[in-house]
């Protein structure tokens, strides 16, 4: 591990106080003050802190989050302060946001196997795209404190008893059953993007054992108890079929469809497409916004909730099985999607490859990460360690029994800049799969627009025999 060098003074810092000064004074002249103050006070506050305070992982997510959003008040700027004061003003809110990009690089250390990534000014913004989106997981995210921490301490030790009592922390499979074939499922015609697809809905049927602590508590979201998918599909012969499991807080068509753009997928390579909604996402969502619930720090949710998703997955490929005799299925997930599309290859034999895109591996890590220091050390006081968080959750993670597909059916692909699922994370699975990974120079966003990408998935496809159209498809 290289590490960065530690700095006392950040001479970076100077760029998002200028930023801020600007926004704010600017504002306060110009009769615009409402607009600039939310962006102005996030560079100029975290500018400082930049300055007198760094390392801490929350400064240069508020800053991206502060340059994002002055980007996005450019043209209310212009219209109420002018055109010379919106045009500084994007300039100066980009300056400060690609200088989050760029602080944010320099502080991660490099990791033996993980490409170095290369510091342009392209590189800088689309990390600070990750880290405006994280100032958004993290700022909106609800925290428990206090008595909260307490519970959940009690319950993660009494989860892992249970999972010890019952020998599924070493035989998993033990507690994931193979999931029959939906009996009733109901197929509504839908349109998006200009574009017709099927929406179908089935009961998800999954039930968990009465001996896990709240398992109650977990069957009584009702929207929860119907599993979602969207679907694309040829008329005609037997097509291929490309699982696509979505990311964080998506599950909804409108993001699906983004993701997975159906132009590329159904129409250029021919291909039926099903996008599976996991639990507590889209439809079936139990707050305001998709996946509330689900990463919010508690052990025993995020344990049920991937335990389910695992079913699900697997009664989809049931489904798929029973509309056609010998269905070519194969698996492409993205972030939380790559995650599970790693717990999908420990459990199911039959599938022609799985390619798991800027895959979380380790959801504990990721989530103490980001919490603040006091909560932090509390967590750890009431025995909610890292070490803990990875024992309960380790019959639902990607490392712990080795995939059922030959490594040449295997396929990951991360971001060297990626500020969401940090590069050790996609590198850990590589090591599991014993497969390499092809990087690419880009952040958790930006992957979609990466050609490297594309190419990476296409090629999955071509070598697994599958009939799309012939391009040249590079070397593994």
């Amino acid at each position: 591990m290289d590490l960065p060098r530690p700095k006392q003074w950040e001479p970076l810092a100077i760029i998002p106080i200028a930023a801020g000064l600007y926004w704010l004074l600017a504002a306060a002249d110009g009769g615009w003050l409402i607009l600039g103050l939310l962006p102005g006070t996030l560079m100029l506050a975290t500018g400082v802190a930049l300055l007198l305070l760094p390392g801490d992982l929350r400064i240069t997510e508020y800053m991206a989050a502060g340059g994002l959003l002055g980007l996005v008040l450019v043209l209310p700027v212009m219209i109420f302060g002018g055109f010379g004061d919106g045009l500084l003003g994007a300039v100066l809110a980009l300056a400060a946001g690609v200088t989050a990009g760029r602080a944010a690089l320099d502080r991660e250390p490099l990791l033996a196997g993980t490409p170095p990534p290369v510091k342009t000014l392209a590189v800088s913004a689309k990390a600070a795209l990750d880290e405006a989106l994280l100032a958004y997981f993290v700022g909106s995210a609800p925290i428990p404190s206090g008595d909260a921490i307490a519970r959940l301490g009690a319950e993660a030790r009494q989860l892992e008893d249970v999972l010890t009592a019952k020998g599924w922390l070493e035989h998993p499979e033990s507690l994931h059953r193979a999931p029959p074939v939906p009996d009733r499922v109901y197929v509504q015609q839908a349109r998006i993007y200009g574009r017709d697809y099927e929406r179908l809905n089935y009961a998800s049927g999954f039930t968990l054992d009465p001996a896990l602590p709240r398992a109650e508590n977990w069957v009584q979201h009702p929207n929860n108890h119907q599993a979602a998918a969207w679907v694309l599909r040829h008329p005609g012969p037997p097509r291929p079929w490309l699982v696509c499991v979505h990311g964080y807080r998506m599950g909804e068509p409108w993001l699906d469809f983004l993701l997975f753009p159906p132009r590329w997928l159904h129409e250029r390579l021919g291909l039926n497409v099903l996008m599976p909604v996991l639990p507590l996402h889209g439809p079936r969502r139990r707050g305001l916004r998709s996946g509330d619930g689900y990463l919010d720090g508690d052990p025993l949710e995020l344990l049920y909730a991937e335990t389910q998703a695992l079913w699900d997955l697997r009664r989809a490929l049931a489904w798929i099985r029973s509309q056609e005799d010998a269905a070519r299925i194969g698996v492409l997930g993205y972030s939380l999607g790559g995650y599970n599309a790693g717990l999908l290859v420990q459990y199911e034999k039959n599938l022609d490859f799985a390619v798991a895109g800027i895959p979380a591996v380790d959801l504990a890590a990721s989530m103490l990460r980001h919490l603040p220091p006091p909560h932090r050390e509390y967590f750890s006081i009431e025995g909610l360690t890292l070490e803990r968080y990875r024992t309960v959750l380790r019959p639902v993670s990607p490392l712990t029994r080795p995939p059922l597909l030959a490594r040449e059916r295997l396929y990951i692909f991360a971001g060297a800049a990626d500020r969401i699922v940090l590069p050790d994370q996609p590198l850990q699975l590589a090591r599991h799969w014993n497969v390499p990974i092809q990087w690419y120079q880009g952040g958790h966003l930006s992957f979609r627009h990466e050609r490297v990408v594309r190419e990476h998935i296409e090629a999955a496809l071509q070598r697994a025999g599958w009939p799309i159209p012939t391009e040249s498809v590079p070397a593994r």
